[in-house]
């Protein structure tokens, strides 16, 4: 049976990646890339030739049928995101669900770099138990994000944009000003930054320019971090 391969891949720093992701970028048959302009760049690094095809949320129908055709053919195939492990705040979830549906192919995991892990590493608050909520809506139900985001019994992570982590912090702060958080800019890149402090003194010092993961810490009454 053919192996859809989920390789995780640098989040900045392309000396982050495992010799098996790059074994396994070299011996597939096919790359499927967020963006395949992006993907390149780390292949060209590695002097990796393997063909490459763009999947992404966008993708047709048709082209999940060509992917599992090439599976059904006895073809190895490798996801990558533009960033990070697949699957995690990423449409790869989507077509991972689709093959394992249809069993044409071994589904294997080649773990590596995440932003979620690398900033939950840092941030110094207690992460035994956590909650993940991706990308803040874009327009509607922002409100009930942020509100739930603050409310959380445990560590809140999220990521966000430079077009809108300062509205989003902004949002927050409207919320409870107190809240302390920590934020990571540009995580393991040249110009890789985290700050730590309560929401509303941070506002001033960000520089929104980069990909951000925030983490809120939710102190309970007491002071101290709920981790049921």
């Amino acid at each position: 049976m053919s192996t859809l391969y989920i390789v995780a891949t640098p989040i900045g720093n392309l000396g982050d990646i495992s010799s098996r992701a790059l074994d396994v970028l070299k011996s597939v048959d096919l790359i499927l890339c967020e963006d395949t302009r992006e993907t390149q760049k780390l292949l060209s690094h590695y002097g990796i030739e393997t063909p490459t095809v763009s999947y992404h949320q966008h993708s047709r129908l048709e082209k999940v049928e060509n992917i599992v055709q090439f599976l059904k053919d006895g073809k190895n195939l490798a996801l990558v995101s533009d960033a990070g492990t697949p699957g995690i705040s990423d449409p790869g979830n989507k077509l991972i669900e689709e093959i394992s549906k249809r069993e044409v192919a071994e589904v294997t995991a080649v773990p590596g770099p995440s932003a979620l892990a690398a900033a939950a590493s840092v941030s110094g608050f207690p992460m035994d138990k956590f909650v993940f909520l991706g990308f803040p809506p874009v327009k509607k139900k922002r409100k009930k994000f942020f509100e739930e985001a603050a409310s959380s019994l445990h560590p809140v992570i999220f990521y966000e944009s430079p077009h809108r982590i300062i509205k989003s912090l902004k949002e927050l702060s409207e919320i409870d000003e107190s809240l302390e958080i920590v934020v990571c800019r540009e995580l393991t890149k040249k110009f890789e930054t985290v700050y730590r402090g309560k929401v509303g003194e941070l506002l001033e010092k960000i520089n929104p320019k980069g990909e951000f993961v925030v983490i809120i810490a939710n102190r309970g009454k007491n002071g101290s971090l709920l981790t049921f």
